[in-house]
């Protein structure tokens, strides 16, 4: 009787760890609103400082006023350049609350490009087919009005980066901005940008999805950073091990954060801000927004040094 007593005692304290986990993943973490600051070398010598804001991943339904309020408050961090990589939409009617929550970071220099749940709204899914390797089926929810959201976003004075390229002057300097429609639904169409741009002060690339097919046509291009979002960072990592899937084609090293993508190409990945309704946890993964510090690149006295990524808590 001893054993089973002991065996229904380890059972009971399982179910009660296992209820915590998710209670705290899905009521506390997940609205954990946080900024990450992480400075990245790529800038040509002697260049002073350029600041992005890399926003991605809101999947915003209506009445979500704490992650609105939030979104709105990062225009006090005055960024010289915005970037949005999608997402944004979880719901027909959120397109307004998505253009409240940016409220004036609209009025800065911006750019963006969609993902498959800016197209599709979202659906129930058995979560272990992330785990399942190759699984490439799509399961697409009701039609969403991001061609409503595109109007706002270039009304405003943001560019649409979709399959084109673009100059833009920030801070004055020269940015050239290129981007490929959702790698994720397979809509990417690179060779419709592809080409080396010289003459520009930074080189800048925007995907979705950070498919290793299309980080790889930027990086043969020349491009000095490639933005990317959706992988949640993995929305439920294990402390010493990180991120479980990635939910794509890189490894689970780079699904949230900063990284190297060949010699020269920079890649960011923003674990974003929110998640689909159906899946409404995160564990280790609070939802983030960057504020990327573009510095020069190290000389060769200096090429060992860098700076880690550091992530500064929110409130909300």
């Amino acid at each position: 009787m001893s054993t089973v007593r002991a065996l229904a005692r380890l059972a009971t304290g399982t179910v009660a760890t296992g209820a915590a986990g998710l209670g705290y993943a899905a009521g506390v973490e997940r609205r954990h609103w946080t900024l990450r600051r992480v400075e990245l070398p790529v800038l040509a010598p002697d260049a002073r400082p350029l600041r992005i804001l890399h926003l991605s991943d809101f999947h915003l339904t209506p009445g979500q006023r704490s992650k609105i309020r939030w979104i709105a408050s990062l225009d006090e961090l005055d960024p010289d350049l915005v970037i949005d990589t999608g997402d944004n939409l979880a719901h027909p009617d959120a397109v307004p609350g998505v253009l409240t929550a940016l409220g004036g970071l609209l009025d800065r220099p911006g750019a963006f490009v969609f993902g498959s749940n800016d197209y599709y709204g979202p659906t129930p899914k058995n979560p272990a087919r992330y785990l399942r390797r190759g699984s490439t089926r799509r399961i697409h929810g009701e039609p969403l009005p991001w061609t409503d959201l595109r109007a706002a976003f270039r009304e405003r004075g943001w560019v649409d980066a979709t399959h084109s390229r673009h100059l833009l002057e920030v801070d004055g300097r020269t940015v050239r901005i290129a981007g490929v429609d959702d790698p994720h639904l397979h809509r990417d169409r690179y060779p419709r940008i592809a080409g080396h741009d010289p003459d520009a002060d930074l080189r800048l690339g925007l995907t979705h999805s950070p498919e290793p097919r299309v980080l790889d046509g930027f990086a043969a291009d020349g491009y000095d950073l490639v933005l990317a979002g959706h992988t949640h960072g993995g929305q439920l990592r294990l402390p010493g091990y990180g991120a479980i899937v990635t939910n794509c084609g890189i490894d689970r090293s780079r699904a949230r954060g900063a990284s190297r993508w060949g010699s020269h190409t920079r890649l960011h990945v923003s674990a974003g801000l929110g998640t689909s309704p159906y899946a409404p946890v995160r564990f280790a993964c609070p939802p983030e927004a960057s504020l990327l510090t573009l510095v020069p690149r190290p000389t060769s006295a200096d090429a060992g040094k860098g700076t880690p990524a550091q992530a500064v808590k929110g409130v909300g």
